[in-house]
């Protein structure tokens, strides 16, 4: 198993500082690893909060930041998986955070997780946040465009929103 790269301080404080108030709004964690963000956006108002890490250890040390908090979804799956599960449940998201593997393309492929046709997990309105390595470079697709991108050494964070500014298109 592939030890877990938790998000840097500087990225984490850039990414909270951007999103602002995340009172009464919903976040999704993928590849949530230590369960940090998830935590930090709990903390600071967002609700309900979901984290979808695949490897089951990692969910039950996800579980225990989160002591009998019914606002929050830990989920022990694959992301695509998790996205499609969440999607049928009815549940979107006004923020997805999305931190995949560095140098394993999911850059490349996870707008079309956030945003394929039909909708995804991303709210009318929402936005995703993917950190991935300076190195890749993120596109545009069909359905979602970048907002913004920012570079912080080795890792850069990627804002993206859907094409027609909703996921029910």
């Amino acid at each position: 198993m592939k030890e877990a790269r938790p998000t840097s301080g500087k990225v984490l404080g850039a990414l909270f500082s951007i999103l602002g108030d995340l009172q009464g709004r919903s976040f999704l964690d993928l590849f949530s690893g230590t369960g940090r963000v998830a935590r930090m956006a709990r903390d600071r108002g967002a609700d309900p909060v979901a984290a979808v890490e695949l490897v089951p250890s990692r969910c039950g040390e996800i579980r225990a930041l989160f002591p009998g908090d019914e606002g929050v979804i830990v989920l022990a799956m694959d992301v695509r998986r998790a996205v499609g599960y969440l999607r049928r449940k009815g549940m979107l998201f006004d923020v997805v955070f999305a931190d995949p593997p560095y140098g394993a393309g999911w850059i490349a492929g996870i707008g079309g997780i956030l945003f394929p046709p039909g909708g995804g997990a991303v709210a009318e309105g929402g936005i995703a946040a993917v950190e991935h390595s300076s190195k890749e470079e993120p596109a545009e697709g069909p359905g979602w465009v970048i907002l913004e991108s920012r570079k912080y050494g080795d890792a850069a964070l990627t804002f993206f929103a859907s094409r027609g500014g909703g996921a029910e298109e």
